[in-house]
């Protein structure tokens, strides 16, 4: 599995979002986007991490930046998470998770001491002219959201 680094150009990807509209990466052309993948909606560890992006989501918004959360679920549960915790961000389905792929976001990874295939909780701070400023791969739910933010307004 690919991990991406700073300075590598972004994968392009167009997905469904909860709405049912095609998002696409170039769509964010000329300003930054924080992407973020997690396993599934409605988890505890998800549901943590989507909230406090979602709670964040002004401050981000006035750094100039979108916030995007992407796992395989349909767009009918993440319409049922937007409802169920008042979220406000953009979240996207990629239920054949190639996107999550193209990220290095989906695959091995160690869990409950085991070695298990699964999304790899991941963020990306994407610039402006569509390359990768800032990785975090493997990362914990919680206080996670005002890492980035403080990483997208330094």
């Amino acid at each position: 599995m690919a991990r991406l680094e700073a300075g590598d150009k972004a994968p392009a990807f167009t997905l469904k979002d909860q709405d049912g509209k095609s998002v696409k990466l170039s769509d964010f052309k000329g300003s930054k986007v924080v992407v973020y993948f997690y396993p599934k909606d409605d988890t505890p560890g998800c549901t943590k991490e989507a909230c406090q992006f979602s709670e964040n989501l002004t401050a981000f918004s006035k750094a100039g930046v979108t916030v995007l959360g992407i796992s395989a679920d349909s767009i009918e549960k993440h319409q049922a998470f937007r409802e169920k915790y008042g979220l406000t961000l953009s979240l996207l389905s990629d239920p054949e998770r190639k996107v999550m792929e193209a990220y290095g976001a989906f695959g091995e990874k160690m869990m409950y001491g085991k070695k298990v295939v699964g999304v790899i909780r991941s963020t990306f701070i994407i610039d402006e002219k569509g390359k990768i400023e800032r990785t975090w791969y493997s990362v914990k739910a919680d206080g996670h959201a005002a890492k980035v933010l403080e990483a997208v307004s330094a």
